[in-house]
């Protein structure tokens, strides 16, 4: 048993987690080793995971390897970044446009294609989780109201200050509009009936009474097609639902939420010790947002390369080096801006003092 940023968690669940993220940037590399291949361009390498090469061989010119740390993997092709090109009509930036613009694209196209093959896995064999319409207590939320008053997981709510309440949106509206304020309720509790009196709390953006419950979770089996297609709007919906949320925070110049490689370490080791289902769901969560990042048009990232052959296209003539030389390095410090900022907010949320690290 392992002591992971707070999670006990066994040798195998590390193992679990160690693959999964390696799983999700091999799979990305993939895609632009697949679609090198069918352009016929020079792939020098394409390894699974970094460091010293464990066991390869080397057919048609490309050297496959197995490397000694699974945490991801690599596509070596020639002439891929502007400092080492030389214009040979084998690189990589010596294509044309739509060819680079498709070997970028089909790495976070991969991301998504796994993504959908983890969340299909998840919903065709352990079923569609959702909400239950019934005022049945799910979750207990630690150091909110509810918690302090008594209310357990599995209780059915049926009254609020003597109004009989049968659904869930019923009982959340009403306890909603206490803030605050004393409300009784009456509990079945196995065969018991509990009476108890909770004060929700005042929610400081939206004004509404919170006790902080989570409602019990429904599972419904659904067929392959079914799940697949769940799937793909997951995808979608996690996709804009992020995109509206950076966009929502960079318009109102707020700092968003956002998970470094601890986080992200710390979310993992808590998912492989809840379970298999939930691991593998977190790991297409994580494979969306991997996705996503790299379409961004941050220079650097596949979405930059993409966003430079869309200009080509656009204004039918070659990027000049020097343009592409600065926006290089712009994207080098918007990637190492955004870890940086990341990192910071996994260790402020680990409960660290930052201001004791920083020298003085």
């Amino acid at each position: 048993m392992l002591n992971i940023f707070g999670f006990h968690i066994t040798i195998l669940q590390v193992i679990a987690t160690v693959f999964g993220i390696g799983l999700l940037i091999f799979i990305h590399e993939l895609g632009h080793f697949l679609m090198a291949k069918a352009f016929k361009l020079k792939v020098e390498a394409f390894a699974f995971g970094f460091g010293p090469e464990i066991v390869g061989f080397t057919h048609g010119g490309t050297r496959y390897q197995i490397r000694a740390i699974p945490l991801g993997g690599m596509v070596k092709m020639p002439g891929e970044d502007i400092e080492t090109s030389t214009g040979s009509p084998d690189e990589f930036l010596s294509q044309k446009w739509y060819k680079r613009l498709i070997i970028a694209f089909f790495g976070p196209f991969m991301n998504y294609v796994l993504a959908i093959a983890l969340f299909t896995t998840v919903i065709y064999f352990w079923g569609l989780t959702k909400p239950s319409p019934l005022p049945v207590i799910g979750q207990v939320m630690a150091g909110f109201p509810a918690e302090k008053a008594g209310i357990k997981p599995g209780d059915r709510i049926t009254e609020i200050n003597g109004a009989p309440v049968s659904t869930w949106e019923n009982m959340a509206a009403i306890i909603h509009n206490f803030p605050e304020q004393e409300v009784k309720l009456k509990i079945t509790r196995g065969s018991e009936m509990v009476f108890l009196e909770v004060k929700p709390r005042k929610d400081s953006s939206t004004g509404l009474g919170l006790v902080g419950i989570v409602p019990s979770i429904d599972i419904e089996k659904v067929g392959f097609g079914e799940a697949v297609y769940l799937s793909g709007k997951m995808c979608v919906f996690q996709s804009v639902f992020t995109l509206k949320y950076l966009g929502d925070k960079l318009v109102h110049l707020q700092k968003p939420e956002v998970a470094g490689p601890i986080g992200v370490m710390q979310i993992l080791a808590n998912a492989a010790k809840t379970g298999m289902p939930d691991l593998i769901h977190l790991l297409a969560v994580i494979s969306v947002a991997l996705g996503l990042f790299n379409l961004l048009p941050i220079p650097l990232v596949d979405g930059g390369h993409i966003f430079m052959a869309l200009i080509e296209f656009v204004t039918r003539k070659p990027i000049n080096k020097k343009v592409i030389q600065v926006s290089n390095f712009v994207g080098l410090g918007i990637i190492v801006a955004i870890f940086i900022f990341a990192t910071y907010s996994d260790l402020s949320r680990l409960g660290l003092d930052l201001g004791r690290l920083m020298p003085k």
